[in-house]
């Protein structure tokens, strides 16, 4: 009789009834399993933190995520730095993120925020207002975003525009452009003329999407007008930056163009 037994015979041994024996091994099995899998499902939930991509000169872009349908989605939004402070377009999506930005943009650039402006009424534009509000922040939308906020309970800017507005701080200038509706009623997008940039918000669908997203506030039959009005105003555009996803092509107008006439508009 040989001196060792096998070691699952030695376990066995230990058990007088063989069921325990069976549920000791799923249990070991399913225990093992946890270990080696459930960790990496978690991770894939986990929201990344703030990401800073640069675009040209004194402006950048920064992404913040939420998670949709189990999975982080990202939200884009804009800064530029200039001689008197930091100008934001739009707030971060990720309502864990206000401070962290604001930290994170003085110690790259040492200048703080200066003027925030968000871009339609949605929270993935205006999800900051209240908290840059109170943090002594001028923050600006349009008084039809103004307006939506109120209504629809979204977060509210402390000041409103009425028209197309150009705003200039320290050495930069850029502008406000209400092209009519779209995505929202309410969608305005910020020209910045000196590194012809087009910050479209939500209202441009980035060329990595086959979708228009959530089109639940939007009006299909004018935003194709809208469109067009804003590739005949600024034909050239060295960037465009849409409210989801990536930016590589500067085409999304036109993308954004398709995608509606393939919707039927």
């Amino acid at each position: 009789m040989p001196v060792f037994k096998p070691l699952l015979q030695q376990i066995q041994t230990i058990f007088v009834n063989k069921m325990l024996f069976i549920k000791f091994c799923s249990v070991l099995l399913l225990s093992l399993y946890w270990c080696m899998f459930q960790p990496c499902a978690y991770a894939q939930k986990v929201k990344p933190a703030l990401i800073f991509s640069h675009l040209a000169g004194d402006y950048y872009v920064y992404t913040t995520h939420k998670l949709y349908d189990g999975a982080p989605y990202p939200a884009n939004s804009m800064y530029v730095v200039t001689q008197a402070g930091i100008v934001l377009f739009d707030t971060p999506w990720d309502t864990t993120q206000f401070q962290p930005l604001l930290d994170s943009l003085l110690a790259r650039h040492k200048m703080k925020v200066v003027l925030c402006i968000a871009t339609h009424f949605h929270a993935d534009r205006t999800a900051g207002l209240t908290y840059y509000n109170s943090v002594g922040i001028p923050t600006y939308t349009s008084l039809q975003t103004y307006d939506s906020c109120k209504s629809r309970g979204e977060k509210q800017a402390a000041h409103y525009f009425v028209n197309d507005t150009v705003f200039t701080v320290g050495d930069h200038s850029f502008e406000t452009y209400y092209a009519g509706a779209g995505h929202t009623a309410d969608n305005i997008i910020i020209w910045s003329p000196d590194a012809k940039i087009i910050y479209g918000g939500c209202l441009v669908k980035s060329t990595a999407t086959n979708d228009l997203g959530n089109i639940a506030d939007t009006n299909l039959k004018e935003w194709p007008q809208t469109m067009k009005r804003i590739i005949t105003k600024y034909p050239s555009p060295a960037f465009v930056i849409p409210g989801h996803l990536g930016w590589k092509k500067n085409t999304a107008l036109q993308h954004t163009l398709k995608l509606l006439r393939k919707h039927g508009n």
